[in-house]
């Protein structure tokens, strides 16, 4: 008999840890999957954000070109005005 329940809890403590390495391989899977979803998830996320510094930088470019732009053409005008003036002021023709 004692042999008997002796490899009977034998073959009980061979199942549960067969169990067991089954239980961990597919933690592990587990683990791999969430891991690579997780690693799209943050690529996702950088692309993103140097998509929206990208645009930041292009909108302000654009800004700075425009109030240079503005600038001169105002610059322009004013000389232009000062011109008239003088010329009318001097009283020519």
């Amino acid at each position: 008999m004692e042999s008997t329940e002796s490899a009977l809890i034998a073959e009980q403590l061979t199942h549960a840890l067969d169990l067991l390495r089954a239980e961990i391989a597919s933690l592990r899977l587990d683990l791999e999957h969430h891991r690579e979803l997780s690693n799209s998830r943050l690529d996702s996320l950088e692309k993103c954000k140097d998509d929206h510094e990208a645009r930041i930088r292009a909108t302000t470019e654009g800004v700075t070109q425009f109030k240079m732009f503005s600038g001169l053409s105002s610059g322009g005008a004013t000389l232009i005005s000062i011109f008239t003036m003088l010329k009318v002021i001097l009283g020519g023709p």
